[in-house]
């Protein structure tokens, strides 16, 4: 299937690249998430029209996820959890708990842009968590997790 990139997509393209992609990702995510539309003459020719729009719209993003990046850079989120034996948590602190937490503290972060690689923190202690604000921004937070008393 091919589809014409609306903006930048990790490992794919970027904004107005006509890409070939297997017809699944393209119908159910590309298409639907507004990342992408079907590359039909029509569509092409609509998007050469928008195209200078589609670019600002593009910087403007960028800039406001390179604004964010700066503001986390200091942010430390200090999570609470009940502890067993040797420092290991009953349950674990996933994507959610960590939202729940940056929201606690007026941070404005997206569950969708937490990367947490090795899965839910299951130990107590000081981690960074990698946060993908944009396609080009990943920022680092630093999340401590601690015994509840």
């Amino acid at each position: 299937m091919e589809v014409i990139l609306l903006e930048k997509v990790k490992n794919l393209g970027v904004l107005g690249d006509k890409v070939s992609v297997r017809p699944g990702y393209g119908r159910n995510f590309l298409v639907p998430q507004g990342k992408a539309v079907p590359a039909t003459a029509e569509n092409l020719a609509a998007f050469e029209a928008r195209r200078a729009e589609l670019e600002k719209a593009q910087q403007d993003l960028l800039a406001s996820a390179e604004s964010r990046a700066a503001k986390l850079q200091d942010v430390t989120l200090v999570i609470t959890r009940k502890v067993g034996m040797e420092g290991k948590l009953f349950g674990s602190v996933g994507s959610a708990d960590i939202v729940e937490a940056a929201q606690a503290i007026g941070v404005d972060i997206r569950k969708q842009e937490i990367r947490l690689p090795e899965g839910p923190i299951r130990l107590t202690g000081e981690y960074e968590v990698n946060l993908s604000l944009h396609a080009d921004v990943v920022s680092a937070l630093k999340v401590q997790v601690v015994a509840e008393e």
